[in-house]
């Protein structure tokens, strides 16, 4: 295995620059940076940096690391430096010109991790999950899945599998031998259990899903009522164009926020009308579609009495343009009153929507635990007409086995490693 090197930290200038090294010279690296003995792994000490030349680079703070225990499962080496960009650059020189080292690809350092067991393909999405949080519901659901919760569920299932494979092939080799025959019962329950666990992940998937890429909340309601000044109230800033003019909104307006750590996208659409104009037309069907598709919808009316149509029980209903806060359901983008508690709404509601969200986020994950129920559907029908369908009941199973084994990275990925970690960062 090459050594390879990398800037684990962002671009530019920065108080502390991270350089990090891995791989069978990373030690004999750090020798050649520093005439001081390579501290024991997994201790810090404080080093002068120089050149082949004797050339003073840079102070740094010194980690190492043995193979087995860091992060790769090799050995590791982090160059804490000063956070200049000259200081950076004359070290990641230095490195570069040792003919056993090379610069890390995109993501390297994470794929060696994957290789050598340190972590499985589910806790190598999380972990960009992770790196990609922008609010703390998407930060606490990437944790769990880099935590290896799902690798750990789907460990359990294929274990069952695996059982449950070997008890039919147990009767299908040794028929002539006293072993039992009818295993049904306890395939069956098997089989059934691990279906049934499947299936809860996946009802809890778009629930995952939106907080990994965010709820929409459409604000909705007839023209000139205030939609787009209340989605200005919310982001803080003129994110819409506001007029008395009715039908000034034609397309829909996206403002993406945190609201209470749930990742929000409000939608200010065009008022809903019939209308003439064709443009406007447009938008009207636009708007529409987007606020059906939505997670929540907003609509604002004129008065108590003006009820929307189609209003899904989820929905929140409130009286526009209340300047004097004479509504208790009021509520005034111009002057504030009723933002807080509306705010406060949305925030409950999606919250309970994200109640039993599952670890499968992926499409990836959707379609091997779909491949893998069907699998399962398979099997159950065939292992319920007796023994002699164990042979193909047993085949059913083990595709299932293979669909949860390609899931976590043991089987059957390599096509989709480079697309993976094309995405990271070179330090990582």
């Amino acid at each position: 295995m090459e050594t390879i090197f990398a800037l684990a930290t962002a671009q530019g200038k920065s108080g502390v620059a991270v350089v990090r090294i891995s791989g069978p010279s990373a030690t004999a690296a750090l020798q050649r940076l520093s005439d001081v003995p390579v501290p024991d792994a997994r201790r810090a000490s404080v080093r002068r940096l120089q050149s082949a030349e004797g050339v003073f680079l840079d102070e740094a703070l010194v980690l190492t690391f043995e193979d087995g225990s860091s992060f790769t499962g090799e050995d590791v080496v982090e160059l804490h430096l000063h956070g200049s960009i000259a200081v950076i650059r004359a070290v990641l020189s230095e490195l570069a010109d040792m003919s056993d080292l090379r610069s890390a690809a995109p993501g390297e350092f994470t794929r060696r991790a994957l290789e050598n067991g340190r972590l499985d393909l589910t806790q190598v999405e999380g972990l960009a999950d992770l790196i990609e949080a922008e609010t703390e519901s998407q930060r606490k659901q990437a944790l769990r899945v880099l935590s290896g919760d799902l690798g750990a569920r789907v460990r359990e299932w294929r274990q069952d599998l695996v059982r449950a494979a070997s008890l039919l092939e147990a009767v299908i080799d040794f028929a002539d031998e006293e072993v039992p025959t009818d295993v049904t019962p306890e395939v069956g329950a098997l089989l059934t259990r691990v279906r049934t666990r499947i299936s809860d992940e996946l009802t809890g998937m778009r629930r995952a899903e939106r907080i990994r890429e965010g709820f929409e909340v459409a604000i909705i309601g007839a023209p000139n009522v205030g939609k787009s000044t209340l989605l200005n109230a919310l982001a803080g800033r003129e994110a819409a164009i506001t007029s008395d003019v009715a039908g000034t909104t034609r397309d829909v307006i996206e403002v993406r926020m945190d609201l209470g750590g749930v990742p929000v996208t409000l939608l200010d659409t065009a008022g809903l009308r019939d209308t003439t104009d064709a443009v406007e037309a447009i938008g009207v069907k636009r708007a529409r579609e987007r606020a059906g598709t939505a997670d929540l919808r907003v609509h604002l009316i004129a008065s108590e009495a003006a009820l929307p149509e189609g209003r899904e029980e989820i929905d929140i209903l409130r009286i526009a343009k209340d300047d004097a806060g004479a509504h208790r359901l009021g509520i005034s983008g111009r002057t504030g009153f009723g933002i807080d508690r509306l705010i406060q709404e949305i925030t409950e509601r999606l919250g309970e929507m994200t109640l039993n969200a599952s670890l499968v986020t992926r499409e990836r994950h959707r379609a091997a635990l779909l491949e893998g129920r069907d699998a399962l559907d398979a099997a159950l029908d065939m292992v319920a007409q007796g023994p002699e369908f164990y042979d193909m009941t047993a085949e059913e199973i083990r595709t299932a086995a293979r669909r949860m084994s390609a899931l976590i990275g043991d089987m059957d990925v390599e096509a989709l490693l480079d697309e993976i970690f094309s995405n990271f960062c070179l330090g990582k």
